[in-house]
């Protein structure tokens, strides 16, 4: 039995046992038992539009081989943040050997919905086409998404081939696909019209003005809906997933991991959802160092490096 699993049967003695947190536990043997690598940041121009240039962060685990590579899409609303965002979810996972590309992607009030998607798509084709690179393989690579952007790369993986989402030519690979290995969506708002509808209710104007300003109707939230398009039926890639969830999280309506979880089995996925008790929206960078967020992280480092191999 390798040491994860090793450690769920031991947590799980101690919390029934001696009264010790396994989440606790768990979290405290993957992310401090570990030797921490050396990490190195580093960053690029992954694509340009006009005169416009568009930087990914790049962060290294200074380790010899070859290494598993995620894609990290940020969140803020699809209004705002940039390849900064998640850094200390970001640099932790490097720390463990798995380097990360954060990539900045257009957003309000210059763009709209599809083109933050179609950056991302290009984003995943030109990190397959550079895997080699960053010490990755083309085949080892996952989307990483927190919030909107778990949105964004749920969308993006579910579907690869839209035609609007691959609008934006790769001429050093232009037979790349933008599927890749697995997903990770961090809290996301995987139906942005249930939140719209739930922030709009509720008088949280900021967020309705977020919403309106990157969609501009309820039609294109229904029609970009992760969980939405599941439900219809509609014919999607379907990645390994894992899903971290809060249950305090204010931003999301409280069913929306389930129902993402649900659709994505019904549809034939493999997905597992992880939930924390008490944790608020983006808890592992706002609480970092309680135990939930390490349990999360020690959750993600597991996930991507069992589906990487």
């Amino acid at each position: 039995m390798d040491g994860v699993g090793t450690l769920l049967t031991v947590g799980g003695w101690f919390a029934a046992g001696a009264g010790i947190d396994s989440a606790w536990l768990f979290g405290r043997f993957c992310m401090a038992s570990v030797t921490r690598i050396e990490v190195s940041m580093r960053e690029l121009v992954y694509q340009r539009q006009g005169d416009r240039e568009f930087l990914a962060r790049i962060y290294e685990p200074q380790v010899a081989g070859t290494v598993p590579l995620v894609l990290d899409v940020h969140g803020g609303g699809w209004n705002s943040g940039d390849r900064t965002n998640n850094e200390p979810i970001d640099r932790e996972l490097a720390a463990h050997g798995i380097a990360v590309v954060a990539v900045d992607f257009r957003q309000p009030p210059s763009s709209m919905y599809p083109e933050s998607i179609a950056d991302i798509n290009l984003a995943a084709r030109w990190l397959k086409a550079h895997a080699a690179e960053f010490h990755g393989h083309p085949d080892r690579i996952a989307w990483l998404g927190t919030s909107s952007g778990g949105h964004m790369a749920s969308l993006a993986a579910l579907r690869p081939f839209d035609d609007r989402y691959c609008a934006l030519t790769l001429p050093e690979a232009p037979s790349t696909d933008a599927r890749l290995a697995c997903l990770v969506a961090c809290w996301p708002v995987a139906d942005p019209l249930a939140r719209y509808r739930m922030v709009r209710d509720a008088g949280r104007e900021s967020m309705v003005r977020g919403h309106q300003a990157y969609w501009g109707s309820e039609e294109a939230m229904a029609e970009g809906n992760p969980v939405l398009l599941l439900e219809r039926g509609e014919k999607a890639e379907l990645p390994p997933a894992l899903v971290i969830q809060g249950t305090d999280d204010e931003n999301v309506t409280p069913d929306m991991a389930d129902r993402f979880v649900a659709a994505y089995r019904a549809a034939g996925g493999s997905i597992e959802l992880r939930k924390y008790p008490g944790m608020p929206h983006s808890f592992i960078k706002r609480a970092h160092g309680v135990p939930e967020a390490e349990a999360a992280l020690a959750a993600i480092v597991a996930f991507l490096k069992e589906r990487l191999s």
